[in-house]
Parts: structure tokens; C-alpha cells; sequence
């Protein structure tokens, strides 16, 4: 009976993966309105060991100011927290598309918070850095609620979302103006970030951060040095999106300033893989999700002595 058990469950699995690799394929055909992502995210497999626990908590006045929380189903101590950035290229992006990331993180241990955050063209830099630190300044307000550890946070992120990630971790003027003891991040991870991509040579970045006045203070490798956070950075050879020298380059930087570091280079994988590969359905392609989380886990784990500041008095936010 096990044995029949077990088949059944993967062909169920099977199925549900062939499911999800055909509503890709129709959303990018164009025979469906949703994007590729939102389908996806619908219909895959989602790890059972996290489960959804609150949907959209606000953690500030803008209409985006939302975020969902993700628990290990197998409630426990304190456990660190996990704050997951998406991408899209600051102008596009949902929380609600990224539910099978937060199963998967919580299943990983990590009580996890996916926040929306403003997007071009209603805002540029560095607003969405504002927006950010706003929902980690939440996070230590309102996260043991939910069985996570205020003093154990951990920052991530995939594309633009790396970028906010590490960002966050290595500026720390946004945390503080946010009330906010930039102790309490005890590592990043960054996926397929881009950290240091001057001159601005794209639209996107253009558009985004160009009107900032001082362009290396947009550079997360402007603010690296002996006291930034241990750093998980991963990126695919044959990403032609964020090219890989961008993770090079900031590991180099963190590693010059004696700052723990791991750089994961994953062979046959593009910019959408090291998204996908955190997904049941594409975790084959590469140990991405055991690697990233043994790291952020590790460093979680380590003590640091930090004050938990009212947020009354830290109200003002950065400008560019």
C-alpha cells in the first residue's frame, strides 16, 4: 500500500509540474491575460512545510504598503525571519504572484515576509529603499506575533528585489531613518541582483535612478565594507539579463573587506532560473534553496548585541 501511495503522489506531482510548465507557455504565447509568473504561482506544487498565516498587513499609508506572512507549518522556538524582495524592474511586480517562494522559505525554517513595495512610475529611487525599510520596520514591531524572532533577521531577494535586498543591508541611513538598529540584519542574499551597473545605460535604470543626484550613492557596492552583513550571492551563467560580473564584482568588494560571502555561479541557469529554482517544480535545476537558506541559516544563528529603537522617533525618509 505504501508503494501505490507513493506513485500516486507522483504522478500527482507530475502532473501539477506539466500543468505549470504549459500555463508558462500560454501566458507567454499570449493566449491569457495573467502573466506567465501569476500562473504559474496559481496552479504549482507548493511545499507543505509553510503555510500562509496573514495577507496583506498594512505596514504603512501608501496603497501598497501590504505584506503576507509565511510560517513553517511545524510551529517551533523563535525562528529568524526572512524578508523577500521580488523583482521587475522597479515598475512591475506582486506579492501575490510569489506565494510558492514564501512556502518555500517557510518550509526552510524562516517565519517569511513577502512585501509589495511602490513601483515606477509613481516613484524612483529611493522610494522603494523607503518602502522597504518600512516593512522591516514592521517586522520587529509586529513579527513575534507570528512566531518569528525580531533579533534574527535575514534580507533576500531575486533581480531588482536582490538589489533592495542588499541595498538595505549595506546603506544602512534607510533602516536607521526607519527607527530600525541595522544590527538586526544579520545577512543578504541576492539573486541575479544587479549591485553596480554605472554608467546608466539602460531605460530601466535610467528612468529609475537617473534622476538621483549623486549616482554612486545608488551603487550597493558604494557601501560595502568591514561591518556589512555576510552576503549569500547566486546568479546563472547564461543570464544575459544581470550579468554575472555584477555578482563577481560585489563578492570581490565583500570579500576585500573581510565580509563573509558565498558566490554561487549555477551552470545552464538564466535569469528567471534562480527564481524558479526555489520552486518545487524547478528545484532539480539547481541546490539553490539548500544552499541559500544553509547560509542565511548559519548567520542567523550568531549573536549580536543590538537596540530596539521606538519608531516614533525615526520618521523621516531618504531623499535623492
Amino acid at each position: 500500500m505504501g508503494g501505490v501511495g507513493a506513485t500516486g503522489r507522483d504522478m500527482k506531482r507530475l502532473f501539477t509540474a506539466f500543468a505549470s510548465l504549459f500555463c508558462l507557455g500560454l501566458a507567454a504565447l499570449g493566449f491569457s491575460n495573467a502573466s506567465p509568473l501569476s500562473l504559474f504561482d496559481a496552479i504549482g506544487p507548493r511545499d507543505a512545510g509553510g503555510r500562509l498565516a496573514a495577507r496583506d498587513l498594512a505596514f504603512g499609508k501608501n496603497a501598497r504598503d501590504r505584506l503576507d506572512v509565511y510560517v513553517p507549518a511545524a510551529a517551533g522556538e523563535a525562528a529568524p525571519v526572512l524578508v523577500f524582495f521580488y523583482g521587475g524592474s522597479w515598475d512591475s511586480g506582486s506579492k501575490d504572484d510569489y506565494a510558492f517562494v514564501g512556502h518555500a522559505l517557510a518550509a526552510q525554517g524562516f517565519v517569511t515576509v513577502l512585501p509589495d513595495y511602490r513601483l515606477y512610475p509613481q516613484v524612483r529611487f529611493p522610494d522603494f529603499l523607503n518602502d522597504g525599510a518600512a516593512a522591516i520596520a514592521w517586522v520587529r514591531d509586529h513579527i513575534a506575533e507570528y512566531g518569528g524572532d525580531p533579533r534574527r533577521i535575514v534580507l533576500a531577494g531575486h533581480s531588482a528585489g536582490a538589489y533592495n535586498a542588499v541595498m538595505l543591508g549595506l546603506d544602512t541611513r534607510y533602516l536607521e531613518a526607519a527607527g530600525v538598529d541595522p544590527k538586526a540584519i544579520r545577512a543578504v542574499a541576492g539573486l541575479s541582483g544587479p549591485y553596480d551597473f554605472l554608467p546608466l545605460d539602460t531605460d530601466t535604470t535610467t528612468k529609475v535612478f537617473g534622476q538621483a543626484s549623486d549616482l554612486a550613492q545608488t551603487q550597493p557596492v558604494t557601501f560595502v565594507g568591514p561591518l556589512s552583513p555576510p552576503a549569500f550571492l547566486a546568479t546563472g551563467d547564461g543570464d544575459t539579463t544581470v550579468r554575472p560580473r555584477q555578482t563577481a564584482r560585489l563578492a570581490e568588494r565583500l570579500r576585500a573587506a573581510n565580509v563573509p560571502v558565498q558566490e554561487r555561479v549555477y551552470k545552464g541557469l538564466d535569469h528567471r532560473d534562480t527564481l524558479l529554482a526555489l520552486s518545487v517544480t524547478f528545484r532539480s535545476k539547481a541546490p539553490e534553496l539548500s544552499e541559500m537558506s544553509s547560509f542565511l541559516m548559519r548567520q542567523a544563528a550568531g549573536r549580536t548585541q543590538f537596540t530596539m529603537r521606538s519608531p516614533a522617533a525615526h520618521t523621516a525618509k531618504l531623499q535623492p
